[in-house]
């Protein structure tokens, strides 16, 4: 009886040490994988959101009478007054818009001197 009991004090010991290895991550360890996610978010996603907005804000606040500007529904065209929140926009002749000035999407670039003249046709 008594190697009986000296085998199960034995296997015993084993499976209590392998219970104590097989301890769980820390604390630690098990926050560092949501808090690099959030890292990856924030320097992929929002960061570069904030930034875009940013340019759009200082883009409205500079807006002037004879820029030319493209809307959010792709019209192409030239301010001709600037409220608080409208913009009239001259799209053609004797044509005008009021848009809501927060969907002026952009500036159009104007063409420099060399592109022009290269653009117009020559005359025969």
């Amino acid at each position: 009886m008594h190697i009986i009991g000296l085998i199960t004090l034995l296997f015993s010991s084993s499976a209590m040490a392998q219970a104590a290895a097989a301890k769980g991550p820390s604390m630690i360890e098990t926050l560092m994988m949501p808090a690099g996610i959030v890292l990856i978010m924030y320097f992929f996603m929002i960061r570069p959101q904030q930034k875009k907005a940013k340019e759009h804000a200082n883009l409205l606040t500079s807006l002037k009478k004879g820029d030319e500007v493209v809307t959010s529904g792709g019209l192409i065209g030239k301010i001709r007054t600037v409220s608080d929140t409208f913009v009239t926009v001259d799209v053609a002749n004797n044509v005008s818009i009021k848009v809501i000035k927060q969907h002026v999407s952009g500036l159009t670039k104007a063409p420099d001197a060399a592109t022009a003249k290269s653009s117009t046709p020559a005359k025969a």
